[in-house]
Parts: C-alpha cells; structure tokens; sequence
C-alpha cells in the first residue's frame, strides 16, 4: 500500500482537528506536519518530501494560491477553504480537489481516494514497463468504523440505499455512508463502469443476460434499467 506524506496549512487550529480527526481511520495517509502559515510550509517542502498537502486559502504573509504558484515541485493538493470564488483559479493551478468548508466525511474521503489514485498513477508512469490494470485499481469504502479497499474488478453494483450505497460484489455486500453521485463522479473515468437507473450504476462486464429493462447481473442480482437511461441498452448492445 502506498503511504502518502502529507501536512496540513491552515492558520486555523479547528481546521487542523477535522482534518485529523478524519484521518484517523484512513490508514494510507501520515501527518508529518502541521503548519500555520504557508510560509513555514514552503520552507518545510523545500527540505521533506510531501505527497499531499491540505491548503487553505486565505492566510496571513502567504495566501494558498500564492504558495502554489511558486511551489516548483508541488505534490497533490487538496484545498480546504471556506471561499467558494477561489476554486476555478485554484483548478487551473492543477489542485486534486477543492474542498469548501465546511465539508462532510464522505466529500474528504472521495477526495483523498482522488489524491491516492494521482499518486499510484505517478508511481506507475514513473515505471516504463508497468502498465495499469483496470482490474489492479482499488477503491477505498467505510463500513462501521474501518476503511475496507477494494479492487474495482470484484464490484458487480452500486446501488443508492438512503443516505448509504449497497456496494455488491459476487458474494459479499457492502453498506457504505456515501451518496451514488458521489461513486459517479469518482469513476468518471472508468469506462468500465454506467449507470442505468437512478439506483444503480453497474459494473458492464458482470452483466449476465438483459430481458426487458430488467438487468441480471452474475451474481444472479437483478438491477432495472430506469426510464430516462433506457437509452443504456442500445449503448450495451
């Protein structure tokens, strides 16, 4: 598992105990500095290596937008502020996320599946003779009080259950505190992945046999194709 370095830049100490207090279950992130200014952050990159950086914007001396413009070597960012009119200039300074506080667990989680993902990927590239897998790309989910990582090739289905999504593998499902949307967004990329119900977004090659606009999956679940996606089946087809 790849462990990520990462300090927090806030001039916030609140700030600084969410952040923490999230991390707590996420096993693929280390603090190894808190700073309070960005000014100290630009001297502590400049001799540590850093692979994420939580970043504020506005702080006193240095703003956030400000310390990225002049980070020559920036790792993966991920901004945490309560100003909304910074995100556009902040994404075209290639952050990973933007995060407007205040902001709820699963929001910091997709982002930091984000982060870790960009990093993989880096690793990877880094690797002339290495390849990525789709089967290899993992996902990390919470159930109870654990982060549990999962391979994307083992998920069958998401299916939005309240407030929570059932994640179907073969044999096993999964209750996690997320929203649907929030897993769309996430494998946004991922053309393995469609949604076909407002419900339900399925994995396309676990797909068994579709009759009607009733999709069976191999795991002999049964998933409906909801009216504004019929559509889908054409596409499938």
């Amino acid at each position: 598992m790849i462990i990520l370095k990462a300090i927090i830049v806030d001039d916030e100490p609140l700030a600084h105990e969410i952040i923490l207090d999230y991390l707590a279950d996420i096993p693929f992130v280390e603090v190894v500095a808190q700073c309070y200014l960005a000014t100290e952050a630009l001297n502590y990159m400049s001799e540590n290596q850093v692979d994420l950086l939580f970043l504020d914007v506005n702080m006193p001396k240095l703003s956030g937008i400000e310390l990225l413009k002049v980070l020559t070597n920036k790792p993966q960012v991920i901004i945490t502020s309560a100003y909304q009119e910074y995100a556009l200039e902040s994404f075209e300074l290639d952050v990973c996320d933007y995060l407007l506080k205040p902001y709820r667990y699963d929001r910091f989680l997709k982002a930091i599946n984000k982060a870790h993902e960009q990093v993989k990927l880096q690793e990877l590239s880094a690797e002339p003779s290495t390849e990525v897998d789709d089967e290899e790309q993992t996902i990390f989910i919470k159930v109870d009080k654990k982060l549990i990582q999962l391979t994307l090739a083992e998920i069958v289905f998401f299916e939005a259950y309240g407030n929570y999504v059932k994640v179907w593998l073969n044999d096993t499902v999964y209750l996690t505190p997320r929203t649907l949307s929030s897993f769309e967004e996430q494998l946004a990329d991922n053309q393995a992945f469609i949604r076909v119900h407002k419900s339900f977004i399925i994995q396309k090659s676990k797909i068994d046999f579709i009759e009607a606009n009733v999709i069976t999956m191999n795991n002999h679940q049964h998933v409906a194709i909801g009216k504004n996606y019929k559509h889908i089946t054409k596409t499938l087809m």
